[in-house]
């Protein structure tokens, strides 16, 4: 889709400045000093800013009409940020997602600790900013991945899972097709990405800060999210599975879910989680992010079955009947202007 091609080009300058792929591409050959050389983090840091998209990634966000809030803290979403240091304990329902990168390890055969941490930060703010352009809230960094929050005071439950789904059908995107060829020009394989998506309902969600002192956050308590974890493991790679509140918000999309078990062919993967005593069983279900993300309003497929951004219409002022008489006036025949 081209919205990352601006992330795409400092890990490709952070390649070509390691030493180690100099040395078994380039020959080269130098001081142990200049060797030991690779992108400085001054460089990283000017080239992928904080908080800042970066051109692409920022027109897409101005054809969502969508727009990031950069001022957030982790471990403190907004919405509930007044329960740190409280004794309260609030009941609000939460979209919960873990996002992890799989595979990263594989980098270090090929570049310095200095070039990994470059790549992967990339990867992980391209991430960032992506969440925070669809109104997510980044609550934790696991390693390489986000576990993200989408909801909270001012936002439906339906509208935080049709959020949570573009987003991670977006980023999915990336990986899988704009990262995996920058990798495999350079012989890397088997990087992708992993997701699990859960939605709690008010009654199922408990918030609360956790920990003592500074040494905690505001946090939830609640099945589902813990669930979005263990959902996240059972993904195939570059797979996405939610959980069937996830599906209970989205009848539309029904087609785009199938079970787990359908693909593992074990029955014992229907369900996520059961409580016997209670006949709850909880199912978890492939989402087929590719077809959801080919049917959202800002894509258009090309002649080539690429994903492209599609540039909203352009609207010219004053095109009315009138403004156009004096040109058709010069084909009356299929013209009548009064």
């Amino acid at each position: 889709m081209h919205i990352y091609d601006d992330y795409l080009k400092p890990i490709r300058e952070a390649m070509k400045a390691d030493p180690k792929f100099r040395r078994m591409n380039e020959n080269f050959s130098s001081s142990a000093t200049n060797l030991k050389k690779g992108m400085e983090y001054k460089t990283f840091n000017q080239l992928v800013p904080e908080k800042r998209l970066l051109p692409n990634l920022a027109d897409f966000a101005r054809e969502l009409g969508l727009s990031p809030n950069f001022d957030q803290s982790l471990g403190l979403h907004p919405d509930f940020s007044d329960l740190k240091h409280s004794e309260r304990l609030e009941e609000h329902y939460i979209v919960s997602m873990f996002v992890d990168i799989k595979g990263s390890t594989n980098l270090f055969k090929k570049y310095t600790p200095q070039t990994v941490w470059i790549i992967t930060n990339t990867i992980q703010r391209a991430a960032i900013h992506t969440c925070l352009i669809f109104g997510g809230y980044v609550h934790r960094l696991q390693g390489d991945g986000l576990f993200v929050y989408f909801g909270g005071k001012n936002m439906s439950a339906a509208m935080a899972v049709q959020r949570s789904l573009q987003f991670a059908s977006v980023f999915t995107y990336f990986v899988k097709e704009d990262l995996r060829k920058l990798f495999n020009e350079q012989g890397i394989e088997n990087i992708f990405t992993r997701i699990g998506i859960d939605l709690g309902y008010d009654r199922d969600v408990i918030w609360g800060m956790a920990g003592i002192g500074e040494i905690s956050e505001v946090t939830t308590c609640s099945l589902h999210t813990s669930l979005a974890s263990k959902m996240q493991s059972r993904a195939m790679s570059n797979g996405i599975v939610i959980g069937d509140y996830v599906k209970n918000e989205t009848p539309a999309l029904n087609d785009y879910y199938t079970p787990v078990c359908h693909r593992t062919k074990s029955e014992n993967d229907r369900y996520i989680f059961q409580i016997p005593d209670e006949r709850f069983n909880y199912t978890q279900y492939d989402f087929n992010w590719l077809s959801f993300l080919k049917r959202q309003d800002f894509i258009a497929t090309d002649l080539y079955g690429q994903l492209q951004l599609k540039q909203k219409a352009v609207t010219i002022p004053n095109r009315n009947l009138v403004n156009l008489a004096p040109i058709a006036a010069t084909s009356k025949p299929y013209y009548d202007f009064k």
